[in-house]
């Protein structure tokens, strides 16, 4: 099925469109108004919408429809998509509820609708599901609460919930994303066909996966393996629990299945597990800012504590500190008098300044054996975080193939300097923790 009237529409009818607030169909309709696409609303029992003309029926726009968006009662839905099959559009999209993830009954109403939307050659996205965002064709085509913004992460889930929290916590992060796709019950286009077309998409770096299960385990597991070698999946999975496999039943409709099988399978994929929706935007980040590493990182840092910290997650998710080698040693000790101690972790002590930041950094990065560096920053009275900042992009900038994560610890006093070090691709973590395992899932795409 071709997918580019579902990314990239030009006339767009939502069929079920209001003007009531806290609505399905108003949500949709604020959203398509801030495209610059060409928007019908259809809704029988209103005339005007947010002050356009409401058609009654699809049938009645004067204008070729590439994409239809459905958000009315499931019993009335088979009659829409009919009535989207005589107007000859190129792209449905049901974000209704009440299908296959109720029951029998919901199952067989929505075999029907796929059945004709196959029969039509019409792709179809849903039902049960929130929508798409293509963040590089200004289109909102969802009911998600806002835009989040644009930068080279896709998004796929089966929950269009935890999409809206997603895009709200990437906001925070400086995550931007490329394609943002609820697909819910997956009725006619399934998981498979959206990671083909993402593996062909330009403005797509990395593919951010939530996933409760799959329908063709082998096809997955095909498609999987060729869109890792081009680009990077990571994967929260749910249902890894015996009450989790029913919920989500209950949810999309899906067949969880055995989480040993899915554990092996991205294993043998090269896809990226995470277990957490923070680990999994902390990768993203990671993944969308640096290149891929492999080998043994340096770390400094201006307080103990958090250098002890690094440490015992380095034991703890496998990431391997490199010794300081004796060249490193000798011009750390010429050039940085006031630090006794030369080792890694190095510790620049708290009253660092920002010369002594550059100094250490410069000096870690030049030893060859060093492949990536963890800098870390505690806030202190005489912490000058900006301008550490700006030294750190200066020597990212020239040390290219050197990954540098920061775990500039804090939030307010020092916002600025987050904002300039993301501004330049340089992730950001205020936990070591988090520092520590993006920097190992970064070296976990094998490709």
């Amino acid at each position: 099925m071709n997918l580019e009237y579902i990314f990239n529409p030009q006339s767009i009818a939502i069929i079920g469109a209001s003007g009531e607030p806290k609505t399905v169909g108003a949500g949709l309709v604020k959203n398509l108004l801030q495209s610059k696409k060409k928007i019908y609303c259809v809704n029988p029992f209103k005339s005007k919408i947010f002050g356009m003309q409401s058609f009654k029926n699809i049938r009645d726009i004067n204008d070729k429809i590439d994409l239809a968006i459905i958000a009315v009662p499931a019993k009335i839905v088979l009659d829409i998509v009919l009535d989207c099959v005589n107007k000859k559009v190129k792209g449905i999209i049901i974000v209704s509820s009440g299908f296959g993830e109720t029951g029998e009954k919901g199952k067989e109403l929505e075999n029907k609708i796929k059945e004709i939307a196959n029969k039509a050659k019409i792709p179809l996205i849903g039902p049960n599901c929130l929508g798409i965002i293509n963040l590089n064709q200004g289109l909102n085509a969802s009911f998600a609460p806002f835009t989040p913004k644009k930068g080279n992460v896709a998004l796929l889930s089966q929950s269009g919930a935890l999409i809206d929290a997603l895009i709200d916590i990437s906001g925070e992060d400086n995550l931007g994303f490329s394609k943002i796709v609820s697909y819910g019950n997956e009725s006619q286009i399934d998981l498979t066909q959206f990671l083909q077309y993402l593996k062909k998409d330009k403005d797509t770096k990395v593919i951010l996966l939530y996933l409760e299960g799959v329908k063709n385990g082998k096809q997955f597991f095909e498609v999987a393996k060729e869109v890792s070698k081009e680009k990077p999946i990571v994967v929260l999975k749910s249902g890894k629990s015996k009450l989790g496999e029913k919920a989500i039943a209950t949810h999309t409709g899906s067949l969880a299945g055995e989480y040993d099988v899915y554990k092996a399978i991205f294993k043998q994929t090269g896809i990226i597990e995470v277990d957490s929706i923070e680990e999994l935007l902390d990768t993203g980040k990671a993944l969308s800012f640096l290149d891929r590493f492999k080998g043994r990182i340096g770390i400094i840092t201006n307080g103990g504590g958090l250098g002890v910290l690094i440490v015992d997650y380095c034991e703890k998710y496998g990431v391997e500190i490199q010794e300081l080698n004796k060249e490193t040693i000798e011009k750390l000790d010429k050039e940085m008098e006031k630090v006794s101690i030369k080792k890694n972790p190095l510790d620049i002590l708290g009253d660092a300044e920002p010369e002594r930041y550059e100094i250490g950094i410069r000096n870690l990065l030049e030893q060859k054996d060093i492949n990536a560096l963890i800098v870390v920053q505690t806030m202190q009275i005489m912490t000058e975080a900006e301008k550490n900042a700006k030294i750190i992009v200066g020597l990212k900038n020239k040390f290219k193939t050197k990954p540098i994560v920061c775990c500039l610890a804090g939030k307010k006093l020092i916002k600025k300097a987050i904002n300039y070090l993301e501004e330049n691709n340089i992730p950001n973590y205020s936990d070591p923790k988090r520092a520590v395992r993006a920097i190992k899932n970064l070296s976990l795409w094998i490709y």
